[in-house]
């Protein structure tokens, strides 16, 4: 399999290998494989859990039970910053 890089895609491949922490440009492309497949993962995995927190709070809606927006836009604004420290 042939793959085209842009000039600076390639320039970082060839970095990582003079940084002698991979032996091979294929070495840097499949660790760089393996990394989006992860990030794919953790993607559906926090998609799924969306969706049924979501269904969760349309059945909770259904009944009646609903909570004012000022604790809504609260927790949302927790999570949103513990998904950032995660992310790093």
């Amino acid at each position: 399999m042939n793959v085209s890089l842009t000039p600076e895609l390639e320039n970082l491949v060839h970095s990582k290998v003079k940084s002698g922490r991979y032996l091979s440009a294929s070495e840097v492309i499949r660790e760089g494989l393996r990394l989006l497949e992860e990030r794919d993962r953790l993607f559906e995995l926090r998609l799924a859990d969306l969706q049924q927190k979501v269904s969760v709070g349309v059945e909770q809606a259904d009944r009646g039970e609903l909570i004012n927006a000022e604790d809504v836009f609260a927790e949302l604004e927790a999570d949103t910053q513990q998904l950032e420290m995660q992310r790093g």
